[in-house]
């Protein structure tokens, strides 16, 4: 189980780590795109471009589909919502290092005051 989700969040993360890719999701938020409309949008090449849908497409973020000579992407079935959840627990964890932080501040500015320094 644990494998699964490392190989999946991994696949996430590369594919968010871009960018490009992160702009091709924003895009396709916006409205489905052919991948010749993403690489004139982004300025790269055809192939360029391919590469980072296929990329987007193993994450699940992404799926295309070919009508006639055109293949058309949109956003995939795959919704981030573990991925949030991680990055959530990691969020507390650090905003509670940040609150213990500013305690200890706050505690050496008070003797700071207290002993005339």
């Amino acid at each position: 189980m644990v494998q699964c989700y490392q190989t999946r969040f991994d696949a996430s993360f590369a594919a968010l780590s871009d960018a490009t890719r992160r702009g091709v999701l924003e895009q396709l938020g916006r409205a489905d795109a052919s991948i010749t409309d993403l690489a004139e949008k982004f300025y790269m090449t055809l192939t360029g471009m391919k590469k980072h849908v296929r990329v987007l497409e193993r994450a699940g973020l992404v799926t295309t589909e070919k009508i006639g000579r055109v293949r058309t992407c949109r956003l995939g079935p795959r919704r981030l919502e573990e991925e949030a959840a991680w990055i959530e627990r990691y969020h507390q964890l650090w905003e509670a290092r940040f609150e213990e932080l500013d305690r200890v501040v706050e505690e050496l500015n008070r003797r700071e005051k207290v002993d005339g320094r």
